[in-house]
C-alpha cells in the first residue's frame, strides 16, 4: 500500500509517519513538504519516508507528486491551522485551505487515480454551540466564528461535493483538540508547556501568560488521533463524516492547573489581551460513537500522561537549546 502524507513535517504529520512505520512497516510512505518547511519533526525518520516537493497552492505541483506517488490513500493534514493567524490573515487561510485542496483533488482526478482520502477537519466548524447540543454529534449545525472555521466548513463540504459529484472516496475527520509531543508552541497546551519549562529553566519570569481561560475543550492524544486516521482510510466509509475526540472535556483553565502540578515552580497566572480572539468557541465535546462504532477505534493514552510528555518535550528542546554552540 502507497500513502501519500500532506503536512508531513507538521505536527500530526510527522505522528502519523511514526505510527505508520512502527506498526505498518507494509506501507510506502510519501510525504509533501515545501522547501521551506522547518523540517526538525522528521529528521529521525532519516531515509525511510519518501519527501517530495510539493505547494498546496500551487496545482502543477501537486499533480508531478501525485503522479508519481500513485498513492492509494492520501492523508490531507497540511494547513492554514492556527485560529488566530486566521483572524490576521484571513484570505491567506481561505485561499491556503481551500483552493489548496481543489488543487489536490483535481491533481487526484487528473492522474486516473482512486485513493481513499482522509480530509483532517476540526470541531471548530461546529463554532458557536448551544447548551443542548453538547456532547455534539456530526449532524449539528455548522456555526463557525473564525476564518479558520469557515476554511474547514469548506474544505469538508467540498470533499461532500467531490464524492458526490465524482465518486471520490473522501472520508471527513472532525478532529478535536489534539495535542502531545511537537506540537507548536502558538497552540493553548503547548505554549502553556513551554512558558513553565523556560520559568523552569530561568529563561521566563516566574509569569504565566494566558488567554480565555473558561473555554471548554475535549483533547485527545495525537498518537491516539493518528490512530485513527488510519482507520479513516482502512476501515470508515467514504462520503461520511466522522467526530474524533475523547469525549471528556476539561477548561483550559484545568489543564493550565495540571501543567503547573507537574512542576515545582511556583507561577502567577496573567490575562494577556493580545491572546483574546474576537470570538471564542464556549465548549467544544465530542460525540465519537459513530466512528468508534464503526471502526473500534478507542483512545487509550491519558491527558496526564499526554501533557507530562508535552512538558518533558518542551524541557528537553530548551535544554538542547541552551547547550548549542552559539
Amino acid at each position: 500500500m502507497r500513502v501519500l502524507i500532506t503536512g508531513i513535517t507538521g505536527f500530526a504529520g510527522s505522528h502519523l509517519a511514526d505510527y505508520l512505520l512502527a506498526e505498518h512497516p507494509e506501507v510506502e510512505i510519501h510525504g509533501i513538504c515545501r522547501w521551506r518547511s522547518r523540517r526538525e519533526n522528521i529528521l529521525h525518520l532519516g531515509d525511510r519516508v519518501n519527501l517530495m516537493e510539493g505547494e498546496l497552492r500551487d496545482e502543477a505541483s501537486l499533480r508531478r507528486v501525485i503522479a508519481e506517488a500513485r498513492p492509494d490513500a492520501i492523508f490531507h493534514l497540511a494547513a492554514q491551522s492556527y485560529v488566530p493567524t486566521s483572524w490576521r490573515a484571513p484570505t491567506e487561510t481561505l485561499i491556503t485551505n481551500i483552493a489548496g485542496q481543489a488543487n489536490l483533488f483535481e491533481a487526484v482526478r487528473a492522474a486516473g487515480l482512486d485513493p481513499v482520502i482522509q480530509i483532517a477537519g476540526s470541531s471548530e466548524e461546529y463554532g458557536l454551540v448551544l447548551p443542548d447540543e453538547v456532547p455534539i454529534r456530526e449532524s449539528n449545525p455548522l456555526r463557525p466564528l473564525s476564518p479558520y472555521a469557515v476554511s474547514k466548513v469548506a474544505q469538508d463540504m467540498l470533499a461532500y461535493q467531490y464524492f458526490r459529484s465524482y465518486g471520490m472516496k473522501t472520508v471527513r475527520t472532525r478532529g478535536f483538540n489534539h495535542t502531545g509531543p511537537r506540537r507548536g508552541e502558538v497552540f493553548v497546551s503547548s505554549n502553556f508547556a513551554k512558558q513553565i519549562a523556560s520559568i523552569e529553566a530561568g529563561l521566563q519570569e516566574p509569569v504565566i501568560r494566558v488567554g480565555n481561560l473558561d473555554a471548554k475543550r475535549d483533547f485527545t492524544d495525537v498518537r491516539d488521533m493518528v490512530r485513527a486516521y488510519w482507520l479513516a482510510v482502512t476501515k470508515a466509509t467514504p462520503g461520511e463524516v466522522y467526530n474524533l475526540g475523547s469525549g471528556r472535556d476539561i477548561t483550559i483553565r484545568a489543564l493550565l492547573d495540571l501543567l503547573i502540578g507537574m512542576s515545582d515552580v511556583q507561577v502567577e497566572v496573567e490575562i494577556d489581551p493580545d491572546r483574546l480572539r474576537p470570538s471564542d468557541v464556549e465548549v467544544l465535546l465530542a460525540d465519537s460513537s459513530k466512528f468508534r462504532g464503526e471502526t473500534g477505534w478507542e483512545p487509550v493514552i491519558p491527558l496526564e500522561t499526554t501533557l507530562s510528555d508535552l512538558l518533558d518535550f518542551w524541557r528537553q528542546r530548551i535544554a538542547g537549546s541552551q547547550s548549542a554552540p552559539a
